[in-house]
This record gives structure tokens, sequence and C-alpha cells, in this order.
């Protein structure tokens, strides 16, 4: 079936999109409005289907050589407690993976590098998307037009074409959280893989990368909008008294390294995925909180499962619409997860609430953690060869 098509930007979820539809037989173009290629970022978590879904367009093997597993660790209190342990090995038994940690630089080089340079067109912004007749859809780029036969629309939680299909949508909503996060500027002495530390609404985690490095994150509850004159000073002040490595984390981390994002997601459920010969995938579908870590792991399994219908159905349309059936539901409930793991994790701020969570999180066994973790986990992606 493979034709032209148009990917509307160049992110995870797009690249991997571009990569799938060439496995598949497409002549395929990425436009990306950034002038220079999107390697900004901290860290990334990719858990058994992303890494299987990666594997799937052809990169699992290098991402995995990139990333360090994560076997350590788990979940504390400010003061050091453990609430949960992290059993990476049952994990990896139960998937045949741990999670791995990845920065996202490197995870965005090893799929560009997978794609040929002339199908990149970089620094050019999708300014518009039409459908022309039942066959043709053309994206404006500057004075460029490009017809193609399908348009995918992975261009981020503030999506343009998302809000051109659905104009009475009404789009993304602050999830009640900000995030600040960074990578050390040099290697860390860790003496686990992952950590999440929740305070009463607040956060804190660390990433432990193969070079030695780490990302971090710090979650607050605050106004959306919130923003300080210092973040590093003001993180320094908030989680002086935390446990280590917090603070020596913050130490080891420029002041100009630090990202500072509000917390938005897609709380109403878009009606389909596909309008037309136009698709819909990742957070321009079903931006979510980070709070199960699923986002980009989700945007993996958009794209090789939008690739693996283009290349089985028999027509155009069989494939949107099985697309649609099969991500939609799927990547919905995963949202709705993690809302409510932010509601019950980072979120909780009155003492007793706190207190009954931090007791019912001792108590429950890891093979139970185990298998809750496995319901978001144990995906198997369509083959694409």
């Amino acid at each position: 079936m493979g034709s032209k098509a148009v990917v509307v930007g160049g992110g995870i979820g797009g690249l991997a999109a571009a990569i799938g539809l060439r496995c598949v037989g497409w002549d395929v173009t990425v436009v990306e409005r950034a002038s220079m290629p999107q390697d900004a970022g901290a860290g990334i978590s990719l858990a058994a289907n992303g890494l299987r879904a990666l594997d799937e367009l052809g990169v699992g093997e290098a991402v995995r050589e990139a990333a360090r597993g994560q076997y350590s660790g788990g979940t504390r209190t400010p003061r050091g407690g453990w609430l949960a342990r992290m059993d990476g090995a049952a994990l990896e038994k139960a998937v045949g993976t741990p999670i791995m940690g990845i920065p996202r630089s490197t995870l965005h080089r090893l799929l560009r590098d997978s794609l040929p340079a002339e199908s990149l067109l970089i620094g050019s912004e999708a300014a518009s998307v039409e459908q022309i007749d039942a066959g043709t859809v053309q994206v404006g780029c500057g004075e460029a037009v490009l017809d193609a036969e399908l348009v995918v629309a992975a261009d981020g939680i503030g999506s343009k074409v998302r809000s051109r299909l659905f104009p009475d949508h009404p789009g993304p909503v602050y999830g009640g959280s900000t995030v600040l996060r960074a990578i050390t500027e040099h290697a860390v002495d860790l003496r686990t893989d992952f950590e999440l530390t929740w305070g009463r609404g607040a956060e804190f985690g660390h990433i432990a990368f193969l070079d030695g490095r780490a990302e971090w994150h710090a979650v607050l509850s605050l106004a959306a909008g919130t923003r300080f004159a210092d973040p590093l000073a003001e993180l320094r002040r908030r989680f002086h008294a935390w446990h280590d490595p917090i603070p020596a984390l913050l130490d080891a981390t420029r002041a100009e390294a630090v990202l500072h994002h509000d917390v938005n997601e897609l709380r109403t459920p878009l009606p389909s995925y596909t309008v037309g010969r136009i698709a819909l995938l990742g957070d321009a579908a079903h931006a979510m909180t980070p709070h199960l870590g699923q986002g980009a792991c989700q945007a993996l399994e958009d794209a090789v499962t939008l690739a693996a219908a283009l290349g089985t159905e028999p027509t155009i349309e069989a494939a949107l619409a099985r697309y649609d059936a099969m991500r939609r539901t799927r990547s919905q409930a995963v949202a709705r997860a993690a809302r409510q793991a932010g509601r019950m994790g980072q979120q909780l701020s009155r003492p007793l609430a706190v207190t009954l969570r931090n007791a019912a999180m001792r108590l429950t066994p890891s093979r139970v953690t185990t298998r809750m973790i496995l319901r978001h986990h144990a995906w198997v992606p369509p083959r694409l060869n």
C-alpha cells in the first residue's frame, strides 16, 4: 500500500512513526518547525512496551546499548525510609527486559539517525494541513506545498492539527503539578538506578545513566504558571533536608540546565484519533501526566501500530480505522491511570492521607506491585516484517 506520507513533528513519536512507515514501504517526509533537531530535554525511562516497539522499528538494540537498566531503587519518604523497593530482576523475568534509563537527546539522535537526511525537513513549520479530496492531503510549509496520501500529526500537546480537526475540543488543561528537571553536569555517586521520593505535595526522583550522570526531577503542586527567579536555589531551599543523594544531585547541576514546565494533559478524551487521511499520534492524541512514565512509550506503541495497520490492511481507510480502534482504548486507559497515580502519589498533601498511603505501600507485597506494573508494560507489538 505504501505511498507518500508527511509526519508533522520531529519528536520521539513523529520520528518513530516515520521509521515505521518506511519499514512498510512508505516514502516519508518529517516536518519539524525547530531549526535544530529536538535534542533538548532531560532523561526518560523506557518500559518493556516502549522497548518492544523500538525493537520492531529496528533501533531497540542501539537504544539498549546506550541505556542503563533500572534494577535497584524504589519509592522513599523525605527522611529516606523505604515505602516500596524496586525488583528490577523480577520485572525483567516477567517481561524480558528491565526498565531502561536514557537521556532524551540520545534517544532522539538514535531515532533520527535511522532516517535518511533527505526525509527530514528541519526548521519548517506545517502552517496548514488540508484534505483536498478523498485521496490527497496537502501540507503547507512556507512557500512549499507537500502532497501526501497520509498525514501523521505528531505535533505535541499543543497540536495545531488537532485543534483544526476538533475545534470544539477543550484542548489541554493543567494537571495540577509543575515539574523542574535537569541532567547533572558530571557523574554522581548513586546507590540505586532509579528512585522516587514522595513528600506532601512534592516529589523528587532520579534516573541513573550509563555514563554515571543522572537525570533528576522535582514535581510540585503549585498554581499553573508559577516560576522562580532562581529555580535551582528554590529547589535547594525546598529539598535541603531530604535524604541523600537529593542535595548532591542538585549540587551537581548547573543553574542554566534546569528546565521548568507545567504538567498539562488532554483530560477530555478525543472521540477519534483519525479524521479522513489524517492520524493523530502521541501527545497530540493523548497527552498524559508523567506519573506512570508512559507518555513516550504510548507514542512508540502508536507508531508501530499505525505502521503495522498500513502494512497489512487493504486500504488506508481500513488501516486508520484499525489504528483508532486499537490505540484509543488502551492509550486513554493509561492516561486515566497516570492521572490517578498522581493523585495518590505526589499530589497528596493532607497528613492523614499521606500516612495512610505510606502504610498501604509498605504492606503491599512486591509481587503485587510487579503485577500492577505489568498491566501497562506487558504489551506485544504487531509485526512490521
